[in-house]
């Protein structure tokens, strides 16, 4: 081969036979590159993805986890029965009894008064709290974590439809929007247990309800869902939504935190956990036994006969008179 238009260091350091090896070895390098083939090549390894709750500056962003983490808390979130980033929203239909929000607070990510509307004519056992940023940011961590979970066997990828299924305490992906319009048993756990559920979407209506037994706990169930939520049954769990919750002719045992989104509830109750206890700071709705019946107090003893008073002394015959 003729170096001579070669650079002078090239025609210093390398024979005409090395250059050609070399040329060579480029050659099927760019030969293998150009005709598809990729049986020695190796894809890059793609970026660690994270997830985020749809909008709202309070929410924070965490990696994927593999199992629900310990220590997992709702913090401040924990404290209300009710609420929303854009407020909570309470309304009396034709006729309806009133709507009772039991056992915890009403709160508003927002500071305006006009952000929770209806109470009166619907009642509250706990308080109406406004500008409850901490709770809202509490909310969107528990929210993410929740988001991170994975579920990796086929018993625990669900198909939308969740009528009639019996499970058992574990993490649910559901594929699409969850829908119940029968009966969903939760079965099998503790007092401790934890079941999640992570959907796009929830809608459970007509006769749809969700049915605890044995020893679980209502305020240890979790639902993580994307999109809206639609309740117009009987429902329990802490609805953890990253968009409005909708709540109409219904009953919820647990938790409604919607962020940054709000909270609707029409001829709807809800009777919220417990503010500490439990996983997740999700107390049980205790149930409440009868109590012990008193003993019966034992009778009084009769009191002794008194004595009888001695009889008094005859009196002196009067002498006879004279004549």
């Amino acid at each position: 081969m003729n170096t001579q238009h070669l650079p002078s260091r090239l025609r210093r350091t390398h024979s005409p036979m090395r250059l050609a090896g070399g040329l060579l070895m480029l050659g099927a390098l760019f030969s293998a590159a150009c005709d598809g083939s990729s049986s020695n090549l190796t894809s890059p390894t793609a970026s660690p993805s994270f997830s985020r709750v749809p909008t709202g500056p309070s929410f924070q962003v965490v990696s994927p986890a593999a199992a629900l983490p310990a220590g997992f808390t709702l913090g401040t979130a924990a404290n209300f029965a009710a609420l929303g980033g854009a407020g909570v929203t309470c309304m009396l239909p034709p006729a309806s009894p009133a709507i009772t929000v039991s056992g915890g607070n009403v709160g508003s990510g927002s500071a305006e008064p006009t952000t929770v509307t209806g109470f009166p004519p619907c009642s509250h056992s706990g308080s109406i709290l406004l500008g409850q940023t901490a709770a809202i940011t509490a909310l969107g961590i528990a929210y993410n974590k929740l988001l991170g979970l994975t579920c990796t066997d086929a018993a625990h990828n669900l198909g939308a439809n969740l009528n009639g299924l019996n499970l058992s305490p574990g993490v649910y992906c559901i594929s699409g929007t969850a829908l119940l319009t029968s009966v969903l048993t939760l079965s099998g756990g503790s007092s401790t247990s934890t079941w999640v559920f992570k959907t796009t979407s929830l809608t459970a209506t007509g006769g749809g309800s969700v049915v605890m037994t044995g020893a679980g706990q209502a305020c240890n169930v979790y639902w993580q869902v994307g999109a809206a939520t639609f309740v117009g049954t009987k429902f329990l769990g802490n609805i953890l939504s990253g968009s409005n919750i909708t709540f109409a002719t219904s009953s919820l045992a647990g938790r409604a935190l919607a962020a940054p989104a709000s909270v609707t509830m029409t001829g709807s109750s809800i009777t919220a956990c417990a503010a500490s206890g439990g996983n997740g700071n999700g107390g049980g709705i205790g149930h409440g036994g009868k109590g012990h019946k008193g003993d019966k107090g034992h009778k009084g003893g009769k009191g002794d006969k008194g004595d009888k008073g001695d009889k008094g002394d005859k009196g002196d015959k009067g002498g006879k008179g004279n004549g």
